[in-house]
């Protein structure tokens, strides 16, 4: 639970810098933020969820 609200809170960092930037604009950011809610309600989110702790922790191992 801790890892998927620090990565929550990281890629709304990110994205904030970005729609700041200007390098991503309103419309597409809005797409790709439904886009995951969308997918996280499919039978895939589980698939998703294990490769990003894999990825979290490999990333740790370091």
């Amino acid at each position: 639970m801790a890892l998927s609200i620090s990565a929550a809170v990281l890629l709304a960092i990110i994205v904030f810098v970005l729609l700041k930037g200007g390098y991503v604009r309103i419309g597409p950011a809005l797409a790709c933020t439904l886009f995951g809610f969308t997918l996280a309600a499919t039978g895939l989110a589980p698939t998703i969820n294990l490769g990003l702790a894999s990825l979290a922790g490999l990333i740790s191992s370091f």
